[in-house]
């Protein structure tokens, strides 16, 4: 009889022990899909952020050249439309002869910008002038080619990786980059967001410039792959609040821009 009630309590158990686990396979069984499905979401969106088109746009430009502040404007609306686009500004120091000194000129700047027309097969340089992607030139006021080249090269996706990331330690930058297998220069360059100037003489005198995306400091390394870094001195009276860095690796050669990002200035 005893065997019977032990055989029973036993069988009893098992039901309730089965019943149990079933409600509660019931339970979990939506929310691990649910789970699942949710990283597998993130996982392709991610993809597909990473897979995405680009494009870099280079202004050069002059705030000794009259011809320049409608191609900055152009540039300043673009960059509020395009939030994914990288937008440089590039001041050149030829014009500083004509009475008004550019504070942001560089003569590396002038450099670029001749290499490029030589790359081109340009007699001369020419202000303002926008290069997208490395591959296209145009003047830098004609906001409606301007638009076109940024939308066609929005359609190329990004062949190569890059990973980039800036530290500040006081007024010096540490710029940590990763990049895949190229032949090639990575660009990174120190922007200052926003810049006015009450130019006093010049073609401009008597205006208020305003600028985008001012490059402050740019280096080139010549690169193959892996990872490394570079040290940048932020210059006097910016902070890293008022900068970005924008990395980007170009072809030797013939100066096709591969892939880009721009990011902010960590602590």
């Amino acid at each position: 009889m005893k065997n019977k009630i032990i055989q029973t309590d036993t069988i009893v158990y098992s039901v309730y022990q089965n019943h149990f686990f079933m409600n509660l396979f019931r339970f979990f069984l939506p929310l691990t899909i649910t789970l699942i499905a949710s990283d597998l979401s993130t996982s392709l969106a991610q993809n597909i952020t990473d897979d995405k088109g680009f494009a870099v746009v280079e202004l050069f430009t002059s705030e000794g050249c009259s011809s320049c502040p409608a191609a900055e404007k152009a540039l300043s609306r673009l960059h509020d439309e395009y939030k994914d686009v990288c937008f440089l500004e590039f001041h050149v120091d030829y014009w500083n002869y004509l009475g008004w000194k550019d504070e942001y000129s560089n003569k590396t700047y002038t450099k670029r910008q001749q290499d490029y027309a030589q790359t081109f097969g340009l007699n001369s340089t020419y202000t303002p002038q926008a290069i997208v992607n490395g591959n296209k030139e145009m003047v830098g006021s004609d906001n409606n080619k301007l638009q076109n080249a940024i939308q066609q090269s929005l359609k190329h996706k990004q062949s190569v990786k890059l990973e980039i990331k800036a530290v500040s330690t006081g007024k010096s930058l540490t710029v940590s980059y990763n990049v895949g297998e190229v032949d090639g220069l990575l660009n990174i360059a120190l922007v200052q967001l926003h810049a006015e100037t009450d130019v006093k003489r010049g073609e401009n005198s008597g205006r208020k410039l305003t600028h985008t995306n001012v490059v402050r400091v740019f280096k080139t390394i010549p690169i193959e792959k892996g990872q490394s870094n570079v040290v940048i001195e932020l210059p006097d009276g910016l902070s890293k609040n008022d900068c970005h860095i924008i990395g980007y690796l170009q072809k030797n050669g013939d100066g096709e821009i591969l892939t880009a990002k721009e990011i902010k200035i960590d602590m």
